[in-house]
């Protein structure tokens, strides 16, 4: 028995040392998460939010203030141009109208005096039985008068024109999308014109008013898909086109927006006004594009030294069209070797959030490193047996 011990013990470190390279192995392969270098459509969006309005929003008010007599026209309401929808109580209005005709009246038959005296003073004047004072007080009588007819005149056109004015017109041809008095109510338009409807010219042609951050407003230009939703079809997303970007600025506590006007088809009527949506405005596009996950973009070893997060440098193309040099973003990633990773310098294009596109650097599948593994990672999986065939962690 003694004869074989010395080959057992050689037999039972053998076994060890086997099972001492195969952890060391099986270490440095499963300590780094990683991911696959692939082809694929990525889609870079801008992402807001904005309200449905219709393109023509007219407001139609009353110049005059009275009681509300009539109401042709309600909620949801087609209407014409020039089609009477309200009337003001026109009893007041007709009554000034009245008495600015009487007034005119009584002014014209003033003025056919003055007429008169100022031919016989002229007359009187003429055979020396009349003074230049006289004469110079009928004329000037007469003048007045005229000036009078003319006051009087006006003042009858302004009663007959507040007298048309209780008939309040639809302006555009359109449906009534709100209606903001009742019969009988009073309307005051001392200081403004009040509301009364708010007519919509075609709903079938609307916008959107998103608002896109300044961070963002850059990359938007006229004429870009963009695709979005609303609350009330969640399942269903709607398109349109970007139609306008405005230069004026919106301030809301210290956040600078623009507002993006995005011009939608509504043939339907589904979509109605007021209603929000969620608005993606595409601005770059790649059906085959090399990809990789942006995890890959964040890994750092602990032991390499930490690089600028972007490095711009100028493109051998020389200028752009924005007028300056045109740049390129240079990041650093690792690509498992082996069982260490190294450094790649890689060249990256548009990013939808989640993925990036390569544009110059890796090729198709190779393994970048994403993660790199903890011991707690690690002693939360079964220890394998390096004789027994079981499950082995592969990257």
């Amino acid at each position: 028995m003694r004869r074989f011990f010395p080959l057992l013990v050689a037999v039972i470190g053998l076994f060890v040392l086997l099972f001492a390279v195969h952890q060391c192995q099986q270490r440095g392969a499963a300590n780094y998460q990683t991911t696959a270098v692939s082809r694929g459509a990525i889609t870079q969006a801008v992402t807001a939010t904005g309200t449905l309005n219709p393109v023509v929003n007219v407001q139609v008010g009353s110049q005059v203030s009275g009681n509300v007599a009539k109401l042709f026209a309600d909620f949801n309401s087609q209407v014409k141009a020039g089609q009477v929808v309200a009337q003001i109580d026109p009893a007041l209005f007709q009554a000034t109208v009245t008495q600015a005709e009487g007034d005119l009246a009584s002014a014209q038959a003033a003025l056919e005096l003055a007429k008169v005296n100022a031919t016989r003073t002229q007359e009187l004047f003429a055979k020396k039985n009349s003074s230049q004072a006289d004469l110079d007080q009928a004329m000037a009588n007469l003048h007045q008068a005229e000036a009078n007819v003319k006051i009087k005149q006006g003042a009858l056109d302004k009663a007959k024109a507040d007298l048309d004015h209780c008939s309040i017109t639809s302006p555009v041809d359109g449906v009534v999308i709100s209606r903001n008095v009742d019969v009988g109510q009073t309307v005051a338009a001392s200081l403004q014109a009040p509301v009364i409807f708010t007519i919509a010219n075609d709903l079938t042609k609307m916008q959107i008013d998103s608002n896109v951050a300044e961070a963002d407003v850059g990359a938007v230009v006229v004429d870009q898909t963009v695709d979005f939703t609303v609350d009330a079809f969640p399942n269903r997303t709607f398109h349109g086109k970007v139609v306008q970007v405005r230069n004026a600025p919106i301030a809301v506590q210290n956040v600078v927006t623009y507002d993006t006007v995005i011009g939608v088809s509504n043939p339907d009527l589904k979509l109605k006004p007021g209603m929000t949506a969620n608005v993606s405005i595409i601005v770059a596009h790649r059906d085959d594009a090399l990809q990789i996950k942006n995890a890959a973009l964040r890994y750092r070893p602990a032991d390499a030294p930490t690089p600028a997060e972007t490095r711009s440098t100028p493109s051998p193309k020389g200028v752009g069209s924005s007028g300056g040099r045109e740049r390129r973003n240079e990041r650093t990633v690792y690509v498992l070797s082996g069982s260490r990773p190294h450094a790649v310098q890689i060249r990256t294009g548009i990013s939808d959030g989640v993925i990036t596109e390569v544009a110059d650097g890796l090729k198709e599948g190779d393994r970048v490193v994403t993660a790199e593994l903890t011991a707690t990672t690690a002693a939360a999986s079964p220890p394998a047996n390096p004789f027994g065939g079981g499950p082995r962690r592969f990257p």
